[in-house]
C-alpha cells in the first residue's frame, strides 16, 4: 500500500465537485479550517457550478478532478459532498501520473467509490468529513482529519456494547457506504476485503434493502476472508407497515454469524456529526473486548 506523503504548513488542498453541487459561500467554513492549519486552498472549477443535483456535467467534474489528479502543486483533494455522481465519472480518470506522485483524497459517502478504486489502485485515502459536513462537525472530530493529514498518530477506544462480537483481528482496512459497495459489485472498482478489516455505514435505508445488499455481498464472497466488521453510524433506517423483524445489528450479526470474527456496532464514523477520520489501506489492529473497542493504526 503506498502511503501518501502526510502534508505540512504551506500545503495546498483542492475542493471539487465529484457529486451533488456545492458553492463557494458554503465553502466557507472548510477554507477557514484548512487555512487555521496553515494550509492554502484551491477552489476546483466544479465548485459553483450546477447542472440539477450535481456540480457540474460528468465531462467538468471528470477534467476537475483530473487537473487537481496531475497538479503538482496540490497535496490533498477535498471532495465537497456526497450525495450521487462519483460513479458516473470514476472510469474517466487516470490515475497513472497519481500513483507516481499519490496525494490523499478525503471524503466519505458517495466518495466510497473512489476510496474502493483507490484501494485497487493500492494507494491509501482519507475516509472523513467533508466541507458540506464542516459546519456540524465537532472540534475533536476536525483534530482527528487534521491529525491523520499532517501523519500525526490517531487511534481510538470506545465503550463496547453487550452485542458487539468479541474478539482480536488485524488486517488493512478497507471499506465505507453499504449502498455504494454493493453497487460496485461485478465493476472493475469492486472492493477487495480479503483479509481485511472492513468498515461499513449507511444512511436512510429501509432494514430489508440493508439486509438485501449485504445478502449479495455475502453470496459473492466478501465476508469469507474478512477478518474483523467495523459497523459505523447506521442512520435514519426504516422499517415496513409489516415490520421486518430484526434491526441492523441483529441483520449484521446473523450475516457474519459463521464467520466468528469481531464485529463491533456504532463505531462513530458515517453520517453523523461525530465522524471520526479513518486512514482506508492502513494497516490496523482491532479488538472488541467487554470494556471497550479498540481500533489502533499501525505506523
Amino acid at each position: 500500500m503506498n502511503i501518501p506523503p502526510f502534508l505540512k504548513t504551506g500545503d495546498t488542498v483542492a475542493l471539487v465537485c465529484t457529486a451533488r453541487k456545492f458553492f463557494p459561500e458554503d465553502a466557507k467554513p472548510a477554507i477557514d479550517l484548512l487555512e487555521s492549519w496553515g494550509l492554502n486552498v484551491k477552489l476546483g472549477a466544479t465548485i459553483g457550478l450546477d447542472n440539477f443535483q450535481l456540480g457540474g456535467t460528468d465531462t467538468e467534474r471528470t477534467a476537475d478532478f483530473q487537473t487537481q489528479l496531475d497538479d503538482e502543486n496540490v497535496k490533498a483533494i477535498w471532495c465537497a459532498r456526497g450525495g450521487y455522481g462519483t460513479v458516473r465519472i470514476i472510469d474517466s480518470l487516470d490515475f497513472s501520473n497519481f500513483k507516481k506522485q499519490p496525494k490523499w483524497i478525503m471524503g466519505f459517502s458517495d466518495v466510497t467509490v473512489l476510496h474502493s478504486q483507490l484501494n485497487l489502485e493500492r494507494v491509501a485515502s482519507l475516509h472523513s468529513i467533508m466541507p458540506f459536513t464542516v459546519p456540524n462537525a465537532p472540534e475533536e472530530v476536525k483534530e482527528t482529519l487534521r491529525k491523520a493529514l499532517f501523519g500525526e498518530t490517531i487511534s481510538y477506544s470506545i465503550p463496547s456494547k453487550s452485542y458487539d462480537v468479541k474478539g482480536t483481528a488485524s488486517g488493512e482496512l478497507v471499506g465505507g457506504n453499504i449502498s455504494i459497495l454493493y453497487s460496485l459489485l461485478g465493476s472493475k472498482s469492486a472492493i477487495d476485503t480479503k483479509d481485511k478489516i472492513l468498515f461499513i455505514e449507511d444512511l436512510d435505508e429501509y432494514l430489508y434493502h440493508i439486509d438485501r445488499m449485504l445478502y449479495n455481498l455475502k453470496r459473492n464472497g466478501y465476508f469469507e476472508h474478512v477478518k474483523g466488521i467495523i459497523v459505523g453510524s447506521m442512520t435514519d433506517m426504516h422499517d415496513n407497515e409489516i415490520p421486518f423483524g430484526q434491526n441492523e445489528v441483529q441483520i449484521i450479526t446473523e450475516i457474519a454469524k459463521e464467520y466468528q470474527i469481531p464485529i463491533a456496532f456504532q463505531f462513530p464514523a458515517g453520517h453523523q456529526s461525530d465522524n471520526r477520520t479513518l486512514i482506508l489501506g492502513k494497516q490496523v489492529d482491532f479488538e472488541v473486548n467487554e470494556k471497550e473497542i479498540k481500533l489502533k493504526f499501525i505506523k
